[in-house]
């Protein structure tokens, strides 16, 4: 009998702005698994997403096609060997779609229709399971403050930090995950 083992992915978040080749080869392996198993978690390190998705939230992404994503649905895709985890705009011609960060002044560049990962159909954060968020009214006011105003992304991110230390840490509870630091772009 065959018993399949949890693997964990854990990689250091990258310190320069580009990533390097080591780090694109492990999205790319991460990418991989989520086209074979039709699941990948992913630990959120950036802040492109507040105020839906907080630094160390855990999210996971289920495979789907592109046609079966509606605008303000949290999506994942890959370019240039990074991820990017941002909320689906449209299609802007056949082969390309937008994507654009809930705290982010503007839309992505287009990325090509094979960028095209998957959907986000969980998130844990804190204290513990949440709803995968919708995208509300409140969520574009917050997510234009933190993008424009530093001081409010500063109070906001303390605050959240204190929550999280006091948090318990999130057991990675599913078989064949994947659970991977890295920067939301």
């Amino acid at each position: 009998m065959c018993v399949l083992k949890e693997v964990l992915l854990r990689f250091e978040p990258a310190t320069e702005v580009l990533p390097t080749i080591e780090a694109a080869a492990r999205v790319s392996v991460a990418a991989e698994s989520l086209r074979l198993n039709g699941r990948l978690r992913l630990r959120v390190r950036g802040e492109s997403m507040l105020p839906s998705l907080w630094p160390g939230d855990v999210v996971e992404f289920s495979r789907c096609a592109l046609s079966e994503v509606g605008p303000g649905e949290i999506v994942l895709a890959m370019r240039d060997g990074r991820f990017f985890v941002h909320r689906f705009v449209g299609r802007v011609q056949p082969n390309t779609f937008l994507l654009r960060g809930d705290s982010m002044p503007a839309a992505d560049l287009p990325f090509a229709a094979e960028a095209f990962l998957g959907r986000l159909v969980a998130k844990s954060g804190l204290p513990g399971a949440r709803p995968v968020p919708r995208l509300q009214p409140w969520t574009g006011l917050f997510g234009f403050l933190m993008c424009h105003c530093a001081p409010v992304r500063r109070l906001a991110l303390r605050i959240h930090a204190r929550r999280a230390n006091s948090a318990a840490q999130i057991p990675a509870d599913g078989a064949n995950v994947h659970i991977m630091d890295y920067g939301v772009s």
